[in-house]
């Protein structure tokens, strides 16, 4: 018996996302069919629905910040019940094998993980994201969302709040370590939240003293504009880390130059052209240079775990099924404050079928 759900698409690259049907996967043995009820748009979302990475498969379901409702559960299921509270991330399956797979590191699997959309199963299906009203997924790869946390404001968490813990957590954020969020955005913004949560000193670097109130609201300590020339004079030397999130080209030298002796400057946000760095920046200092994505379904568990703890949640506009192409455009602008949330109850009309 296959099932069939309502769910937004993007029929090809560079056109507007379409209400449509979807098959759902017949669940497994391990699997969970889950209701969703909120998914969140990520700027990546918008990259893959207009093919600018160049590995689109169309027509393509988004979404990858999902949260939901446990509907139902396969006969071999441990981990959860129908009634639960869970979220799904950026990818539903990994090779399981390799080393970094076994080190709960599938984010980095060797073999690629299996993307939460815009991807092949195992089994060469293509994978469908949570612009929909359910999905299946492997319980390994199912979060479980603390009380403490609103379904909708736990959404933008399973990307944007991973995005930002890992680096934090990995660079050892904490008390006496002066941590610079670089980008007041989508990530900057849970960027500043958790450093602060964490006890580190947070300084937000931004173009603008715009969202200055917000982040201090947040939890900054500092804010500073990055189009004030003495910002960088005046913070020389200072930070421990830089956790930046801006999807462009930047200067570096400047920002390198802000790293006190072993700091360390982490890119989240990708730029699509190459950036040049000159050695004698990083060896002035003895500073560093890394990258890093999302974390594995154990450090996304903790990541909510510790945001339910603390009471983090993304700042959010909810917003129905019908206004996503209207919220794409308002992403490119900057226009959100600060991750739009899809109620993915406004997909009322459609109803499931089962065939």
């Amino acid at each position: 018996m296959t099932t069939t759900v309502p769910a937004l698409a993007a029929p090809a690259a560079n056109q507007p996302l379409v209400r449509t049907t979807i098959e759902l996967r017949t669940p497994g043995a391990n699997d969970v069919a889950i209701d969703i009820k909120f998914a969140g748009i990520c700027h990546s979302d918008i990259h893959q629905a207009r093919d600018e990475w160049g590995v689109g498969l169309f027509p393509m379901v988004p979404g990858h910040e999902i949260a939901g409702i446990v509907s139902a559960v396969g006969s071999d299921v441990t981990r959860y019940r129908v009634g639960d509270r869970v979220g799904v991330g950026c990818f539903v399956d990994s090779c399981r094998e390799c080393a970094n797979c076994l080190a709960g590191e599938e984010q980095y699997c060797l073999k690629g993980e299996v993307g939460t959309y815009n991807d092949r199963n195992h089994d060469g299906t293509p994978t469908n994201g949570g612009y929909s009203t359910a999905i299946v997924v492997d319980e390994n790869y199912v979060l479980g969302i603390p009380d403490g946390i609103e379904l909708s404001e736990a959404a933008p968490l399973l990307c944007a709040g991973i995005t930002l813990y890992s680096p934090l957590t990995n660079w050892k954020a904490g008390p006496g370590k002066k941590v610079a969020i670089l980008g007041m955005g989508g990530l900057g913004h849970m960027g500043v939240k958790i450093a602060h949560a964490l006890g580190a000193e947070v300084t937000v670097l931004s173009q603008t003293l715009s969202k200055k109130e917000d982040g201090l609201r947040f939890g900054a300590d500092h804010y500073y504009a990055t189009s004030d020339p003495t910002t960088f004079t005046e913070l020389e030397n200072h930070f421990d880390l830089i956790v930046n999130t801006v999807a462009a080209n930047l200067e570096l030298e400047g920002y390198l130059k802000l790293l006190a002796l072993n700091g360390t400057l982490v890119h989240v946000g990708i730029p699509t052209e190459p950036d040049s760095v000159k050695m004698v920046w990083l060896a002035a200092q003895r500073r560093s240079i890394a990258a890093s994505k999302i974390g594995g379904i154990r450090q996304t568990q903790e990541m909510l775990d510790f945001c339910a703890a603390h009471g983090i949640g993304a700042d959010i506009e909810i917003i129905s099924v019908d206004q996503v192409n209207e919220a794409y455009e308002r992403v490119i602008r900057s226009d959100v404050r600060y991750r739009f949330v899809i109620d993915v109850a406004t997909f009322a009309n459609e109803t499931r079928a089962d065939a």
